[in-house]
């Protein structure tokens, strides 16, 4: 990571830089008129881990996670995936790289016309017309399996609960075997039982895959549940980064008062 500033406390706990992150966020600064809503951020996410990006709302989250897959164009700074500089890619050059993404969408943002089968089949038909229908199919079947919703492919996502729609988008996100896995507020809307479950397939996809996973949360229960890092946004800055246990104790005023709310109702 660069050096950190005020802005950017140090890291404790992560591995060394020269693991090579999956993603490095260096010096990122985006505005939108005279609005700043990130501030010289420097983040990286280690390969194979879960980083939970957990903040307040307005606090420049999904700002940040659309420049993590190029929707976003840094005004300073720069994305690195897998070494990559995304701003240097063309738009065709953007589009194939995007596919070493899976995507898991707030409300699972499944098709209501197709079934299950169809919906996780739905990138394989896209993205590799050299497969075989028997191909697709065991696909499917293998990643529904994965996520303990094997048999459902001829279901619609109206006969679904809400946690196994969200097993369904994560089965969707992963057929294509994607090395990073984003979810953007993966339990918002969702009792806690079924957010239980969706951590699980959270801390699964990582185990089972190995996958990077980048997790958009202001859910701090699950953040501290799924995460080998925590990412602390703040007003456009990371005010606090580590494991678990590091940001808990974080004496920032604003990132006390986030989570002692929460752990002393817990």
């Amino acid at each position: 990571m660069s050096a950190p500033s005020p802005s950017n406390p140090p890291i404790s706990g992560a591995p060394p830089a020269s693991d090579g992150p999956a993603i490095r966020v260096e010096g990122l600064w985006k505005s939108f008129g005279g609005n700043v809503v990130l501030k010289g951020i420097d983040l990286d996410f280690p390969k194979g881990t879960t980083t939970v990006i957990l903040g307040g709302s307005g606090s420049g989250k999904s700002v940040l996670m659309k420049h993590l897959i190029g929707l976003m164009k840094p005004d300073e700074g720069r994305i690195l995936v897998e070494g990559q500089d995304l701003a240097k890619l063309s738009d065709r050059e953007l589009n194939l790289f995007r596919m070493r993404f899976g995507m898991v969408f707030q409300w699972a943002a499944l098709f209501d016309s197709m079934t299950v089968g169809e919906n996780v089949a739905f990138p394989l038909r896209e993205h590799r017309p050299q497969l075989s229908e028997a191909q697709i199919a065991a696909a499917v079947a293998d990643k529904l399996e994965l996520f303990g919703i094997g048999g459902t492919e001829g279901k619609y996502p109206a006969d679904l609960s809400g946690g196994m729609r969200k097993r369904v988008g994560l089965a969707r996100a992963i057929v294509l075997e994607p090395r990073i896995v984003l979810y953007d507020e993966p339990t918002t809307g969702l009792d806690p039982i079924t957010t239980n479950y969706v951590d699980e397939m959270i801390l699964r996809a990582k185990e089972t895959l190995g996958v990077t996973s980048v997790v958009i949360s202001h859910d701090i229960g699950s953040a501290f549940n799924v995460a080998d890092y925590i990412a602390f946004l703040y007003e456009g800055a990371i005010v606090a980064y580590g494991p678990p246990a590091t940001v808990r104790a974080s004496e920032h005023e604003f990132v006390a008062k986030f989570l002692s709310t929460w752990f002393k109702k817990n």
